[in-house]
C-alpha cells in the first residue's frame, strides 16, 4: 500500500456533485456537516489532480454518471484491487448501492479483469481493507463491512491472499458515521503507519507493534480534520488534506515528504481524505 502509486481511478467533483442545486438538495441524506460549494469543490479538486500529476500517477476518471450519489467522489470504497484485477464490493451505505455497478462498467470497459463481486447478505466496503503484508489481509468488521462479506472476499480472492485478519470495529457515532478501519490507520512508509490509537482495538495494535510497525499517533483535534487519512504516494512520500500540522510534522519527522491539498469542500464535509478520493490500480 506503499510502493509507488502509478495508475489511480478517480471521479472528479464535477462529475460527483453534479451541481450546487443538487448538492443543496441532498447533502443531508448522505450524512455531510453541510453542503459544499460547487465551484470552490471543483477548484479545490483541481489541486488534488495536480498533486497526483506531480508525482508522475496516471490518472483515469469515472464518467458522469446520474445513478451514483455525491459521495461517488470516494472512490476508494466501492471496489479494491487484487494483483492486476478488480474485486467489486457491495456497500453497507444504501446511498452508495449504485457505486460498486458503476465502477465495474468501467473495468470492463477498459478491460481491468473483473474477479468477481460481493452479494447479498454480504457487505464489503474497501475503506476497511489494509494490505499488512503482501499476502495478508485485514479488514475491519463495521457497520459496512460484515463477516458473510469478508469470507466472500476469502473465497473470490483465492491463491492471491494466504490470511485475512479480521478487526471488530467500534460503534462510535453510530451506524449513519462513517467508520472504516481506514478511517484509524494508513501505512506511510515500509512499516510505518499514521495511527489513531485511542480507536483501534488493544490486538490488532498490538499485531502492529509485534510486526515491526512505527505508530505515528494523530492527535485527537487532527482525527476530527481527517489527519488520519493519508495516501501514500510512494515510500518516501505522502499526500493529506490541508490543516493537520502535527501529523505533518510526525510523518516529516520519518524523513517522509508531505504534500497536501485543499480538503474542505470534497474531504472535509464529507469525510473522505486523499485515500478515499482514490482507488489505486497499480502500485509498483
Amino acid at each position: 500500500m506503499v510502493a509507488p502509486l502509478k495508475h489511480v481511478l478517480l471521479k472528479h467533483a464535477s462529475d460527483a456533485f453534479r451541481s450546487q442545486n443538487h448538492l443543496d438538495s441532498v447533502w443531508r441524506s448522505f450524512g455531510y456537516s453541510e453542503a459544499p460549494n460547487f465551484l470552490r469543490a471543483c477548484a479545490d479538486y483541481d489541486t488534488f489532480v495536480d498533486r497526483l500529476e506531480s508525482a508522475s500517477v496516471t490518472k483515469h476518471f469515472l464518467p458522469s454518471d446520474n445513478r451514483a450519489g455525491i459521495d461517488s467522489i470516494y472512490v476508494h470504497d466501492p471496489a479494491m484491487t487484487i494483483g492486476d484485477g478488480v474485486l467489486i464490493c457491495r456497500m453497507g451505505k444504501k446511498e452508495r448501492s449504485d457505486e460498486p455497478s458503476a465502477v465495474e462498467r468501467f473495468c470492463r470497459a477498459t478491460d481491468i479483469p473483473v474477479l468477481g463481486r460481493i452479494i447479498p447478505p454480504g457487505l464489503l466496503e474497501a475503506g476497511d481493507i489494509l494490505w499488512l503484508d503482501k499476502n495478508l489481509l485485514v479488514v475491519g468488521e463495521s457497520y459496512r463491512s460484515n463477516r458473510e462479506g469478508i469470507r466472500q472476499l476469502l473465497e473470490l480472492a483465492g491463491e492471491g491472499i494466504d490470511e485475512i485478519i479480521s478487526v471488530p470495529l467500534p460503534h462510535w457515532n453510530g451506524p449513519d458515521d462513517v467508520m472504516h478501519l481506514m478511517s484509524l490507520i494508513s501505512p506511510i512508509g515500509t512499516r510505518s503507519a499514521v495511527v489513531y490509537s485511542r480507536l483501534l482495538p488493544v490486538p490488532f495494535r498490538r499485531r502492529l507493534l509485534d510486526a515491526g510497525y512505527d505508530l505515528l499517533e494523530v492527535p485527537d483535534d487532527e482525527f476530527e480534520t481527517l489527519g488520519c487519512n493519508v495516501l501514500a504516494l510512494s515510500p518516501s512520500l505522502a499526500l493529506m488534506a490541508d490543516g493537520n500540522p502535527e501529523t505533518r510534522r510526525r510523518i516529516e519527522s520519518r524523513g517522509i515528504e508531505v504534500v497536501t491539498y485543499p480538503g474542505a469542500e470534497i474531504s472535509l464535509k464529507g469525510h473522505g481524505g486523499p485515500t478515499c478520493l482514490t482507488r489505486p490500480l497499480v502500485r509498483m
